[in-house]
C-alpha cells in the first residue's frame, strides 16, 4: 500500500522534525502527526504484543528508567521503534480516507518507507550527534525535564547523568547518523542560522509541495 498523501519526516533527535510537521500541517490545512502521536493508543495496548511500549506505561518507579545500562537502553529504543511502526501504520491507514495531506514525525524504518512512499514524500532531518546528546535536557519538553529531575534525585546524580548520557550517545551514534545520511532519501541538515520559516520553505522545495 502506498501512502500517497503522507509526508514523512525521519532522522535524528533535535533536528526539528515535529516543529516542521506542525508548521506544514497548519499551512496546508493538513493533519499533524507530531512526535509520539501513537501514544493515543497506549492505554489499549496488549503487554504481550507491545512489551516495550508497555514498559513505560506500566512502570511504577521511574527511577528504574534512568538507571538502565546503555545496552539495555539501546535495545529498548530499537524495539520501541519497531512497535511504534506497527501502531503508526494502523493510525495512518485510518487517516488517509480523510483526503488531507498528512505530515508525520515518524518512527517508521527507512526500509518500510521505501515500500510505502517515495523520495518526494520522505525527508531525513539530521542534527549533529554530539549536539543531540548535549542539548537533550535543554528543551522545555515536559518529559525530558521529568527525566532530568529523576536523575538529580539519584544518590549520585553526576554518575547517573553520565550513565544516561552514555545511553543517549548509543542511540545517537555517528553510525546511526551516517546510515540516515546515506539512506537514499533527501536529507536536510540542521542549521542554527536558519529560521524555522526558512527550514519550512526549504523542505517544501525538496518535497515539491
Amino acid at each position: 500500500m502506498k501512502f500517497e498523501n503522507c509526508y514523512f519526516f525521519t532522522g535524528t533527535g533535535y533536528a526539528g522534525k515535529s516543529t516542521l510537521v506542525k508548521r506544514l500541517a497548519e499551512k496546508y490545512g493538513g493533519i499533524a502527526c507530531e512526535e509520539n502521536y501513537h501514544d493515543v493508543l497506549l492505554d489499549t495496548l496488549d503487554k504481550k504484543e507491545f512489551p516495550n511500549l508497555c514498559y513505560t506505561r506500566d512502570l511504577r518507579d521511574w527511577h528504574d528508567f534512568v538507571r538502565r545500562s546503555p545496552d539495555e537502553y539501546e535495545n529498548w529504543i530499537r524495539n520501541v521503534s519497531k512497535e511504534c511502526e506497527t501502531l503508526e501504520l494502523r493510525i495512518l491507514k485510518d487517516l488517509i480516507p480523510k483526503g488531507k495531506k498528512i505530515f508525520v514525525d515518524t518512527n517508521i524504518s527507512v526500509e518500510t518507507l521505501r515500500k510505502i512512499s517515495d523520495d518526494r514524500h520522505v525527508l531525513v532531518m539530521l542534527a549533529d550527534p554530539e549536539i543531540t546528546v548535549k542539548r537533550f535536557f535543554e528543551r522545555e519538553d515536559r518529559e525530558k525535564q521529568f527525566l532530568y529531575r529523576l536523575i538529580m534525585e539519584e544518590k549520585e546524580p553526576r554518575k547517573a547523568l553520565e550513565n544516561f548520557r552514555h545511553c543517549l550517545e548509543r542511540v545517537n551514534s555517528p553510525e546511526i547518523y551516517d546510515a540516515f545520511l546515506h539512506c537514499g532519501f533527501p536529507v536536510l541538515l540542521r542549521d542554527e542560522n536558519r529560521t524555522p520559516e526558512q527550514t519550512a520553505e526549504l523542505a517544501e522545495t525538496i518535497l515539491d509541495l
